[in-house]
């Protein structure tokens, strides 16, 4: 049955979501005007009964209060801090972190600087650094909403529809999730990105002992499957980037009968 509450944190109030399964601790990473929400469907699979899946709102997001200080918060870096401060709050010194998008770029930061971190998946994230950014992402007709500072109703629903797949049925929480998004988040966060305050994602990929899953889907909107194979991995797991064919940015949501059993045998392997 999954526990649902809320904790306090120097970055605000957290709204969390936990499986209490019995084995490892699993922490799951939402991306940008997104929520909790969005991993719905591997919380209420067996992954969530053989694993203890903790999935949060990012401060700023879902049910989370808005960042107290927001230039301490709204940045990779600063999301990467309150994630580890909810583990800490929780007592948890171990767990697998799976980021999507944003949440990919966290599980990063957390593979460098949290050692706990026991093996990092990332969806939806090209591991980049700086010099990265031209090669790393398409640019798209939408792409300026992901650090446009508010959204009015048709944007929000334009930016839902992209990141859940131009394809895939669009439930109106996903939308409410990008209205509800506190917008001074996205041009903070460019800004941490452009003054390089935030980890190389790179150099993370390319020296992290611990295993590092890279997933995508054939139709990614936003990320460079080309890019993602020019990284020289330190620990790829599976030693290749999965590219998963017919599915867009969020192949987790989209096709969970896919996704889920690959995303069991990753924890697995790196658990066992």
């Amino acid at each position: 049955m999954l526990k649902t509450g809320f904790t306090e944190t120097p970055h605000g109030r957290i709204s969390w979501v936990d499986t209490g399964g019995e084995g490892p601790v699993v922490l799951l990473i939402h991306g940008n005007s997104s929520c909790k929400e969005i991993f719905g469907r591997q919380l209420v699979s067996e992954l969530g009964l053989s694993y203890r899946m903790i999935a949060f709102d990012l401060p700023g997001h879902g049910q989370s209060s808005d960042a107290p200080d927001p230039e301490k918060t709204y940045s990779i870096h600063g999301y990467a801090d309150a994630a580890m401060a909810l583990l800490a709050a929780f007592g948890v010194k171990r767990a697998v972190v799976v980021g999507w998008s944003l949440g990919g770029h966290a599980a990063l930061e957390l593979l460098e600087r949290w050692p706990g971190t026991v093996a990092a998946w990332i969806t939806g994230t090209p591991p980049a650094g700086a010099a990265d950014m031209g090669d790393a992402f398409i640019p798209s007709e939408h792409m300026g909403l992901t650090f446009k500072d508010s959204f009015t109703d048709e944007e929000a629903a334009i930016y839902a529809q992209e990141t859940v797949g131009a394809s895939v049925d669009l439930h109106p929480w996903m939308i409410d999730a990008c209205k509800r998004a506190d917008g001074r988040f996205r041009p903070l966060m460019l800004q941490s990105v452009a003054a390089g305050l935030d980890v190389d994602g790179r150099m993370v990929a390319e020296t992290a002992l611990q295993p590092l899953a890279v997933v995508s889907g054939s139709e990614e909107p936003f990320v460079s499957n080309a890019f993602l194979r020019t990284v020289d991995y330190r620990n790829l797991w599976d030693g290749k980037v999965h590219i998963l064919d017919g599915l867009a940015h969020m192949p987790f949501w989209e096709a969970p009968e896919i996704v889920n059993p690959l995303l069991g045998r990753f924890l697995d392997e790196v658990t066992g």
